[in-house]
């Protein structure tokens, strides 16, 4: 009777981790961010995957200019008086990217309540009555 092969032992997977990889190095932040998106909705177009990697790279970006208007205030003191951190602007920029971005993506077209039942007496479009 012959022998059997050994079947190689099984490994598990992480199950924070994505099954598609980013093309280009992140962050800790933006690598989150795509592991979050990954797991939930699967990207796996090229277009779609380089609007992620955009996106997270963003993320990472808009964190570090957060960090440097909080080490020196929102507010700083120039000749003229006080002024609004110039890197704000950025920050917002940024911001709206990542979110335009998302939206592209359609990660946020989701519905926000379940659709269920409709209400007792509801007069539906195109039913007549």
């Amino acid at each position: 009777m012959a022998k059997e092969p050994e079947k190689p032992p099984l490994t598990l997977a992480d199950p924070d981790s994505a099954a598609i990889s980013p093309p280009r190095e992140l962050g800790g932040a933006s690598m989150a961010l795509w592991n979050a998106i990954q797991s939930e909705f699967h990207i796996s177009d090229v277009g779609g995957i380089e609007l992620l990697t955009q996106c997270c790279a963003a993320k990472d970006r808009v964190d570090a200019l957060a960090e440097q208007i909080d080490a020196d205030g929102e507010i700083i003191r120039t000749k003229t008086g006080p002024k609004a951190h110039p890197l704000l602007r950025e920050e917002l920029s940024t911001r709206s990217f990542i979110v335009r971005t998302l939206q592209r993506l359609g990660i946020t077209d989701e519905p926000i309540k379940p659709m269920g039942r409709p209400p007792r007496g509801w007069k539906g479009f195109g039913r007549a009555d």
